[in-house]
């Protein structure tokens, strides 16, 4: 048993006790020889698996025959958009070796989603890493053929065609940025007993993250936090979409939970099924200093309690929006004391990682900073986290965006 819990947090990082729990009595193992195969292409499945020992093998039918894809061992996983899309199998795939698998329903995998977003972070950058591998397969193929065509007019034509593409592609990327800077709001609207702050800095040209203060009526206005899957072009118009939506369902005066569902059906209506979207929505009363809220996968904020100096996280369950459905969120609500911060977050500054031993700046750190900080202004403790991540990454690159969105009452 407890290598199977090995396994998973190898596979998925650490969890809470007790969703390693669910994992555990609720997995089955299964042992593949050698040369079989473990999932064929097209077939349709409900099962993820975590590979616990051995390793295996992609390939997919072209029309020029079988294409190898890539290789992946212990500690990775494979099995995930199928069973997310619910759609068939993309590939086959090979034992090369004796095999241990962890097997993991989409039942069980749906509720560990819904309650931990750390899971869900871990199973986009494994779809990821397979996108980057099989990127690089395309690349060296292409590469191959360029120089079988080096001393053709083909290759001539090949090479201006490229040229052009190179351009469109730097002007799509430079168009998408705007868009993705116009959605971030440059000012905050004055709401009496209250200030904001709030800092983003994409990981790269273009972000995927989304903050906003929404002026509903003359005593509410509505925050939101959100973080979308995957990052350049697609990502930025995708975040001015839910942007887009989240600005017309917060003037209908519905409740946290109906604008979430709202939101929830149009995205299954209008994007993709590799989108998804993860949200902080909350409610404000500026005069009774009462917040309503729902998380929708976010990473828990923070929230400082002037007049002891404690801290807690708003830890209420939901699930991201746009992919699955059925949304899962629930509502709760909070009052305001005077000096009390609210700090929303994305996971670019718990992710964090310091050069030399890759430790991460970790949720602890950031409400220590917030603990020890929580009652200076709101722009002074953005600032403050910040610089404490900066140097706490002393020059590592930025793992993904980091976007901070701190509420203070006054």
């Amino acid at each position: 048993m407890s290598n199977i819990r090995a396994a998973l947090e190898l596979a998925l990082g650490i969890l809470p006790e007790e969703d390693l729990n669910v994992l555990t009595n609720t997995v089955v193992t299964s042992t593949r020889k050698a040369n079989s195969i473990i999932c064929r292409e097209g077939a349709l499945e409900h099962v993820f698996y975590i590979i616990q020992d051995g390793k295996v093998a992609f390939t997919k039918k072209m029309d020029t025959g079988e294409q190898f894809l890539g290789l992946k061992g212990k500690g990775e996983f494979f099995g995930e958009l199928g069973v997310l899309d619910r759609a068939p199998r993309a590939a086959t795939v090979h034992a090369i070796s004796d095999c241990k698998l962890i097997e993991i329903h989409e039942d069980t995998l749906d509720t560990i989603l819904t309650r931990n977003p750390s899971v869900a972070r871990a199973i986009m950058r494994g779809i990821t890493r397979s996108m980057r591998d099989t990127d690089q397969i395309t690349i060296a193929e292409l590469q191959l053929k360029n120089e079988e065509l080096a001393k053709t007019l083909d290759n001539l034509r090949a090479a201006q065609a490229e040229l052009l593409r190179r351009e469109r592609l730097k002007r799509d990327l430079e168009i998408a940025a705007q868009v993705h800077k116009s959605v971030l709001p440059t000012t905050f609207p004055n709401v009496p007993n209250f200030e904001f702050a709030a800092l983003a800095r994409p990981a790269r040209e273009i972000g995927g993250d989304l903050y906003d203060v929404i002026p509903v009526d003359d005593e509410n206005v509505g925050i939101v936090m959100a973080d979308a899957s995957g990052k350049s072009v697609q990502a930025a118009i995708y975040m001015a979409i839910v942007r887009a939506l989240f600005l017309s369902q917060a003037q209908a005066n519905l409740s946290t939970t109906e604008i979430a569902h709202s939101v929830h059906e149009l995205l299954m209506k209008v994007s993709t099924a590799e989108m998804f979207v993860t949200v902080f929505y909350a409610n404000l009363n500026h005069e009774t200093r009462q917040m309503k809220y729902v998380r929708g996968g976010h990473d828990r904020p923070i929230y400082y309690h002037a007049a002891t100096g404690q801290i807690h996280l708003l830890d209420i369950p939901g699930r991201f929006l746009g992919l699955l459905p059925g949304l899962i969120v629930e509502e709760d609500s909070l009052t305001f004391e005077t000096g009390d911060v609210l700090v929303c977050y994305s996971d670019g500054a718990t992710d964090a990682v310091r050069p030399g031993d890759n430790e991460m700046y970790g949720l602890e750190q950031l409400q220590a900073i917030v603990a020890k900080n929580g009652r200076r202004s709101a722009q002074e403790l953005a600032d403050i986290i910040v610089n404490d991540i900066d140097k706490f990454r002393d020059g590592e690159d930025q793992p993904d965006d980091l976007t901070l969105l701190v509420t203070k009452a006054i």
